[in-house]
């Protein structure tokens, strides 16, 4: 094993996630006025309604396909009757969407971020930083996908990629399975395993305190005080007297 190889699928990976469980615990302890996503919404609306959400789901399907394909082994899939075939199928069909519709939802981010001034003014180099990263990622991984799945005649990453990356989960670490991997699968770890280095350094902590609780909290009942101000529930009166507000007996003139 030569030293390059050791270093890019072994202690790069290790180091990007220590940094990523460090980052993250210093910043919430000493930069909880910074966890946040520094929303540009206020500076522009009508994209970022679009963006927005396309990006935000089609990440989170691209996120849960990642997880079945890599730590899920091919045997415990067909155990319960998923065959290569129909896997195959389903990570083609549901990949391909999930990678269009957040192609599509990183795209107007980006133009909106280049073209609009009043956001522009508002980014900073390190979102630079982590738009760059978050483009190569999710680029590099949906030429993969097009130029292998789509288009080639595929490969089965779960023989090779899903095995080295549950080797680094379990701190038996096996470069050795990277050795024949495409090149563009290869950038597609790297470009994300740097992504996960910076990750607590940018707006992207805000990833884990999303307000989950929202979808189960009570409904709060607003009741607007401009048309019963100072009558409490009871309609207001007409006339000169409903215009005025309770007096004391000792205030009134004898």
């Amino acid at each position: 094993m030569s030293a390059l190889t050791f270093l890019l699928w072994v202690a790069y990976p290790y180091a990007a996630a220590g940094v990523f469980i460090a980052g993250h615990v210093l910043r919430y302890r000493y930069d909880q006025f910074g966890w946040t996503s520094r929303s540009s919404q206020t500076y522009e609306n009508r994209l970022l309604r679009w963006a927005s959400p396309m990006f935000h789901y089609g990440i989170l399907m691209v996120a849960g396909g990642h997880l079945v394909g890599l730590f899920v082994p091919k045997q415990w899939l067909a155990f319960f009757g998923v065959t290569e075939q129909i896997y195959h199928l389903g990570a083609t069909g549901l990949g391909s969407f999930a990678a269009a519709l957040t192609v599509a939802g990183l795209g107007i981010l980006l133009y909106r971020r280049r073209f609009v001034d009043r956001v522009r003014m508002a980014t900073t180099p390190m979102d630079v930083v982590m738009y760059v990263l978050l483009t190569g990622a999710i680029g590099f991984g949906t030429i993969a996908t097009v130029a292998y799945q789509v288009v080639g005649g595929g490969y089965d990453y779960r023989e090779s990629i899903s095995p080295w990356i549950r080797s680094l989960v379990f701190f038996q670490p096996d470069p050795s399975l990277m050795a024949g991997v495409p090149l563009f699968f290869q950038l597609h770890i790297l470009t994300a395993t740097t992504l996960f280095l910076l990750w607590p350094f940018t707006r992207l902590v805000h990833v884990f305190s999303a307000p989950v609780g929202y979808l189960v909290r009570p409904y709060i009942v607003y009741r607007s005080r401009d048309a019963h101000r100072g009558t409490g529930a009871r309609q207001p009166r007409r006339g000169w007297a409903g215009s005025q507000l309770p007096t004391r007996s000792s205030d009134r003139r004898p």
